[in-house]
């Protein structure tokens, strides 16, 4: 869509309204990490947090005085004056002042309700501390945006009274009038009358700041929008309080590739994929995978069907360019697939195999019988490209088994239980017999594993589990079901997931975990030619 020259400001509360998520807590030294890359996004405010209320705050907004910030501006958050306190001698509107962020963001009511139950205070008193606040703030900051709390439920309440709270802080000054759906339970089309009637009462740029209690933040913003809202406030990834904010991630590209809307420049947007991962790893939570535009299910097709028009034209069940937002199309492998399926991942691979070859047949009845047995592809990629490579006969054989013993002992002065695992492979028709503990039975076999392995494969010290998944599968045997295992390992370099399955939870482990290095021989022969060479430095600890 040919996008409008009408710029939308894009207003971030990740670092204040964000962290006020159940599982969220962020470090001085991770919100200005956060901010920073904020910045290279390229949004236009980024709220760092209420300098009044606690002491991290005030430490962030000390160290965001050493940082330059290229694209964005930094903002301070706080309350109107207290009541029956004259607004120069509030510490909280002091702390604003001395915070140092040329804009500051103050929040009001407008909600009778809340004035009369949770402040306690008389109707005018209110109108009060919103006016005197603003004027003061307006004397010595750059601008003064006023959030009007619960403007939405207090527009029901009493429309009267909720403008007049908004009115009231234009009159002393505000920059920006931000309607906040504080509860988050206005419906998109009751957001758009209410932004529709404030529109036309008043002169002063509007802004919506929504929360996601109805599940329609996203849809509530982008109608305020359409209303004629030209500020918009959110969190990446919609963290937030209860049920989370209003997701940017969703909103700058719904505003800017479908409503056409000028938010970010293309490179910039292109970083937003990027922007949300990384706010996920900061906050050390594992990303959502069927997020809207970035997660990693976006843009991944299943069905043989879908996956066959997809690759003819991607438009057929792709509602944008998935690249625009910094994404990619995956195509997944599963009893559902068809051809189309495994021709286009054998192509990832970098094998040219055509539709109607004989290897495309067995892998595909090979997959199905798998799945069958429990074995699923869609998280372990590096075990299907192993399985391509066995019905092109390619794949290597880097080790024979002989036999591996677990032993998982509890003793009555240990706190934890003792794990020890012994091996024996056979490599080149040399034999290596070892032994190694760890802190559970798949830890000590991993660790004997590659203990065994890395004096003939040096290269496999790099590899590191990072994830380990065991899911029992449906059926009627209870403790005898299969259960199946999913690894995810790391080099430093690369990730991939790996998948066993057994009625053994060792077994379906044990061929995860094979899996997860003979991927690591097979991808650096693949990507250098030559088995990998050089003394393996072991690092000390029995984790893996």
């Amino acid at each position: 869509m040919e996008k409008d020259n009408k710029k939308i400001i894009l207003y971030d509360t990740t670092l204040r309204d964000g962290t006020q998520a159940e599982e969220v807590a962020f470090s001085v030294e991770d919100k200005v990490r956060v901010a920073l890359r904020l910045d290279e996004l390229g949004v236009d405010y980024i709220e760092g947090g209420w300098p009044g209320s606690n002491p991290r705050d005030i430490e962030f907004f000390k160290a965001m005085k050493g940082q330059s910030l290229s694209r964005s501006t930094l903002v301070s958050f706080g309350s109107t004056r207290r009541a029956h306190v004259k607004v120069k001698d509030d510490p909280s509107v002091k702390n604003l002042v001395s915070s140092g962020t040329p804009v500051v963001t103050i929040f009001g009511k407008s909600w009778k309700m809340h004035v009369q139950k949770a402040l306690r205070v008389t109707l005018a008193e209110n109108l009060d501390m919103i006016g005197e606040t603003v004027t003061y703030l307006k004397k010595r900051m750059d601008k003064v945006f006023f959030d009007a709390e619960h403007f939405f439920d207090g527009f029901k309440a009493d429309a009267a009274y909720a403008m007049k709270s908004i009115e009231t802080a234009l009159s002393a000054g505000a920059d920006y009038i931000v309607l906040c759906d504080t509860n988050g339970g206005t419906l998109p089309f009751e957001v758009a009358d209410t932004v529709a009637h404030v529109r036309g009462s008043i002169s002063a740029p509007i802004g919506i700041h929504a929360h996601n209690d109805a599940d329609t933040a996203v849809a509530a913003s982008l109608a305020a929008v359409r209303e004629g809202a030209a500020m918009v406030q959110g969190t990446i990834n919609g963290f937030g309080e209860r049920c989370g904010n209003a997701d940017l991630c969703s909103i700058i590209p719904a505003l800017q590739l479908k409503m056409g809307l000028n938010c970010l420049e293309d490179k910039r947007l292109a970083k937003l994929r990027e922007t949300s991962r990384f706010v996920y790893e900061i906050a050390n939570i594992s990303q959502r995978k069927h997020q809207p535009y970035v997660g990693q299910s976006a843009f991944a097709h299943k069905a043989g069907i879908h996956v066959s028009a997809v690759l003819r034209n991607p438009l057929t069940y792709e509602h944008i360019v998935p690249e625009s937002v910094g994404n990619n199309q995956r195509v997944l492998v599963s009893d559902l697939s068809g051809r189309s399926n495994i021709v286009s991942k054998a192509a990832q691979f970098g094998l040219d195999v055509k539709s109607d070859s004989p290897v495309i047949k067995d892998v595909l009845g090979r997959l199905k019988i798998l799945e069958n047995e429990g074995f699923q592809y869609e998280g372990a990629e590096a075990s299907f490209e192993l399985l391509v490579q066995e019905a092109l006969k390619k794949k290597k054989r880097y080790f024979k088994l002989h036999g591996f013993r677990v032993i998982d002992e509890k003793r009555t002065a240990d706190p934890v239980p003792h794990a020890e695992a012994t091996i024996k492979i056979e490599v080149d028709g040399e034999v290596e017999h070892t032994a190694a503990e760890g802190t559970g039975p798949v830890n000590a076999l991993d660790v004997a594993l590659r203990k065994a392995l890395e004096r003939f494969y040096p290269a496999l010290c790099e590899v590191r589990l990072i994830d380990f998944k065991v899911r029992v599968l449906a059926g009627m045997q209870g403790t005898a079901a299969k259960v199946r295992v999913l690894v995810e390992s790391g080099d430093g370099v690369d990730k991939w997931g790996t998948v066993g399955v057994s009625e053994n939870v060792i077994e379906a482990c044990w061929r995860a975990l094979v899996d997860s290095l003979e991927y690591k021989l097979y991808k650096d022969e693949k990507n250098s030619g030559k088995r990998s060479t050089g003394r393996c430095k072991r690092k000390s600890g029995k984790g893996s």
